[in-house]
């Protein structure tokens, strides 16, 4: 990749970091492992390389924006910004305590969190409202937006995407984490979504599809952003429920997970390839 912050395989030791942290979290309670897992990738590239959002500028009217409305993600959220210094890596092992505020979803008492969720189908419109506003104020702040492909059954979804079109907010961006699963179900096998790209461009979207754990692919369509003058960005990146873990990947009832002491630390070791385990047995939430 040309002209980026890091190189792809700095991207990778980031990812693989965050989603050792994910699989930590996904004990004692657990999390939403499959779904956290599928998403990392995602998060790593835009904090890395393509959003103005550090440390530093947390508070600054000219940072960019990032909502997750797919919060059941937020392992993959918090355990990135661990890896980028936004968050204090001691204090995931708070995940579920009653002394902090990690757990199932964001909490803007985290730093660089922007807005609660939770509620599926509720962020995009409150990224069209910042959208609107930076618009009005002629500010250059980009303002994304992350979704669930089981996520977009909810109307208030494809409204969002009809307003901010209507209002022309090419300075907004959805994500759909494509990763083919809602809640422990195949989103075809429930409510079909295809085809994704012609329904989200016969609403007025300008539309990118690529391979979300490809950080090629990841670069050249967010370095080609705004898609096109006057349109929502939207782009669907095809991904893998619990990527990098093959024992639990693209599995439905790998959604919500609570893994033994013992579980985590075999999947710590296939994370890194050093050992193939087959999990069965582990507690598992379906809601």
């Amino acid at each position: 990749m040309e002209n980026t912050k890091h190189s792809e395989q700095e991207l990778k030791a980031i990812a693989l970091n965050a989603r050792e942290h994910i699989v930590r979290m996904s004990t004692a309670g657990g999390c939403f492992t499959g779904a956290s897992l599928s998403a990392v990738d995602l998060i790593v590239y835009l904090y890395s390389e393509f959003l103005n959002i550090t440390p530093s500028n947390l508070k600054d009217p000219n940072r960019d924006y990032l909502f997750l409305s797919k919060g059941h993600d937020v392992p993959a959220l918090y355990g990135t910004f661990a890896e980028l210094g936004l968050l204090e890596k001691e204090r995931l092992q708070n995940h579920l305590s009653l002394n902090d505020h990690i757990y199932w979803h964001p909490n803007t008492h985290i730093p660089g969190v922007e807005f609660h969720s939770g509620s599926l189908g509720h962020l995009p419109s409150v990224a069209i409202g910042v959208a609107m506003d930076i618009k009005i104020s002629g500010g250059e702040n980009k303002v994304i937006c992350i979704m669930g492909d089981g996520e977009l059954n909810e109307g208030s979804c494809w409204e969002a995407v009809l307003v901010a079109n209507a209002y022309k907010l090419d300075n907004l961006i959805f994500v759909i984490d494509r990763n083919h699963f809602q809640a422990n179900m195949r989103t075809e096998d429930l409510i079909p979504l295809e085809p994704l790209t012609q329904k989200f461009e016969s609403f007025g979207a300008a539309v990118q599809r690529i391979n979300g754990h490809s950080y090629t692919e990841l670069h050249q369509a967010f370095t080609a952003y705004p898609f096109q003058k006057g349109k929502l960005n939207v782009v669907i990146a095809d991904t893998v429920r619990g990527k990098g873990l093959p024992s639990i990947e693209e599995r439905a009832d790998r959604w919500f997970c609570n893994f033994s002491a013992d579980e985590v630390d075999q999947l710590l070791l296939e994370l890194h390839g050093e050992h193939t385990t087959s999990l069965t047995s582990e507690t598992l939430i379906v809601r």
